[in-house]
């Protein structure tokens, strides 16, 4: 079926922030963690960028392939708030296309192709020098919906309880809300 937007989603152009501090992806916590920023688009898309740094090669002067797989995986991830739903990676098939220097910004755009019962598909590019730049890096994706007791059941007890006891009820429900 085609994706349907939730009527409560971020509004287009609507940056999104962290789903939770201490994500590699999309938290400030992290020091050597992407923090990269989305925003909501048209539809159920998203654009990302995050800029790769001497902390995220592989090869001398170039960004890691993991590295890039995580970026793309926490855009194609952040698609899930315009869905509202919570969601995990099932599958995640990444296409490295051309080598990303160290001091590329990395400019990403996901979008959900189908949903069906509680799978979610994606896609996503990203682009070295632009929006229109030349494709660096894609991947299609799986996502599965799920409870939040997939992360209560299994996450690390500490982390979990930290974040069940946060006094911002907000940052408390962000916490468990997408886990690209």
């Amino acid at each position: 079926m085609p994706p349907q937007r939730h009527p409560d989603a971020p509004a287009p152009g609507e940056l999104l922030g962290a789903h939770y501090a201490h994500c590699f992806g999309c938290g400030g916590g992290q020091p050597h963690g992407l923090h990269l920023a989305a925003r909501a688009g048209e539809g159920v898309t998203v654009t990302a960028e995050f800029t790769v740094t001497a902390d995220h090669q592989g090869a001398p002067g170039l960004a890691h392939g993991g590295v890039l797989a995580t970026a793309l995986d926490e855009t194609l991830g952040s698609l899930n708030w315009l869905l509202r739903v919570i969601a995990v990676t099932g599958r995640l098939e990444t296409d490295f296309v051309r080598p990303v220097p160290v001091g590329t910004v990395l400019h990403l755009d996901a979008e959900v192709t189908a949903v069906r019962g509680r799978k979610i598909y994606s896609r996503a590019t990203g682009r070295i020098g632009g929006p229109d730049g030349p494709v660096a890096v894609r991947a299609d994706a799986l996502f599965i919906e799920v409870k939040v007791d997939h992360f209560i059941d299994n996450g690390r007890p500490e982390e979990i309880r930290a974040a069940m006891a946060d006094p911002d009820q907000v940052r408390r429900a962000r916490a468990f809300e997408v886990n690209p």
